[in-house]
């Protein structure tokens, strides 16, 4: 599962720095690109959700944290 989150991740925000940590149904995802520029903490979040909602949906995914931000910040 690992694996198919980033690269999902990294197929969506194609210059992002992508790192996965997890097991089971729950994971951590850190994302830093150039893509969250201008966006807020929630339109950050929104755009990694649409990326993994279906695993959300289906259950394979139970809890999510997500840390996204840019080069800059470095979340």
């Amino acid at each position: 599962m690992i694996d198919d989150l980033k690269s999902r991740l990294e197929e969506a925000f194609t210059d992002a720095q992508v790192a996965v940590v997890g097991e089971g149904n729950r994971f951590e995802i850190r994302v830093v690109s150039a893509a969250f520029e201008g966006l807020n903490r929630v339109r950050r979040q929104q755009a990694v959700y649409a990326v993994i909602g279906d695993l959300i949906a289906s259950g394979a995914i139970h809890a999510v944290t997500i840390h996204a931000g840019t080069l800059d910040e470095n979340p």
